[in-house]
């Protein structure tokens, strides 16, 4: 394969490599939302359908301090992710996910089991000739359940309950059979009306989450062979959320902040029509790495065909 033909390979292996610097996928903290997708050249659209198993285990409080979970806690988020994109020309290509979550957990004494559509994600990309350059809009839809919703506790929500705009850009860089990719992302809130928290009526007011900063830096190795790629991809993730607003006036228990390391090994035919991969994202679990936010271990296995 050129150099340039792998490109559109490794820009859709990216892209689910860094899906957790898209969406904050917590069951305690809000919810998931559908993954990214890219198409290759020379290809029309492209199906992917994964899984995830995230597991929690600890968090970072407002300071930074990481602190355990209490002694038997067991807290674990699976989805189920589809995603489906598709060219329009040769440079703009859309793309939808959704995810379905299940939430199974127990915390101090209660235990909690749910399930339900996580939020979707609706996005655009337009790519440079040589795909070295992506950019482009997306929408988080809040289709999930959030705390504004009918549940007891924040361990049930599939969704965070806000519509959010973000501008992307992913930029790629090819060095022989390595490759280096920064992937960024900006987001806005849009705010919304209150009137319920877990499952209780409250005084109506109006809430707005804060901007968030998103951003990754990945390396990767291929080794193609007769039969395919064979890539190997490693990444740190960075994810930055201000504090929002309630009424106008500043929120203090918004905002967060989270770090995790990112591997994914992948394997895509040499026709390029099929893909395979296994993913795992880690947390940092130590002090001021993160605020306000789980620590948590993600694993997934997703696979992938792309249509002529």
């Amino acid at each position: 394969m050129t150099g340039r033909t792998r490109l559109g390979v490794l820009a859709t292996a990216l892209v689910f490599l860094l899906a957790p610097s898209f969406a904050l996928a917590a069951s305690c903290c809000g919810g998931a939302a559908g993954p990214s997708i890219i198409v290759p050249k020379l290809f029309r659209s492209r199906l992917d359908v994964s899984f995830d198993w995230e597991r929690y285990d600890g968090l970072w409080d407002r300071d930074g301090t990481h602190r355990p979970d209490p002694p038997g806690s067991d807290l674990n988020q699976y989805r189920l992710n589809v995603a489906y994109a598709r060219r329009f020309g040769e440079r703009w290509q859309a793309y939808v996910g959704v995810p379905y979550v299940w939430n199974d957990n127990d915390y101090s004494g209660t235990s909690s089991r749910s399930h339900g559509l996580g939020d979707s994600l609706l996005g655009a990309w337009w790519g440079a000739s040589g795909g070295w350059l992506y950019l482009g809009p997306s929408l988080t839809v809040p289709t999930g359940v959030s705390p504004y919703d009918d549940v007891d506790n924040s361990f049930d929500v599939t969704g965070r309950g806000f519509y959010r705009l973000d501008a992307n850009a992913m930029i790629e860089k090819t060095v022989g059979d390595w490759d280096f990719f920064l992937l960024l992302g900006y987001g806005w809130h849009f705010e919304r009306s209150v009137n319920r928290e877990y499952g209780r009526d409250v005084d109506p007011y109006d809430k707005d989450l804060g901007d968030r900063f998103s951003g990754t830096a990945a390396v990767s190795y291929t080794l193609a062979t007769r039969t395919g790629l064979w890539t190997g991809t490693g990444g740190f993730n960075y994810v930055h959320e201000e504090e929002g607003s309630v009424d106008g006036e500043r929120d203090p228990t918004g905002g967060l902040q989270k770090t995790a390391v990112t591997g994914t090994a992948s394997y895509t035919t040499r026709d390029r029509v099929w893909m395979v991969r296994a993913s795992w994202s880690h947390s940092i679990q130590d002090d001021d790495w993160g605020e306000n936010f789980p620590t948590t271990d993600t694993y997934t296995l997703g696979v992938s065909h792309a249509f002529r």
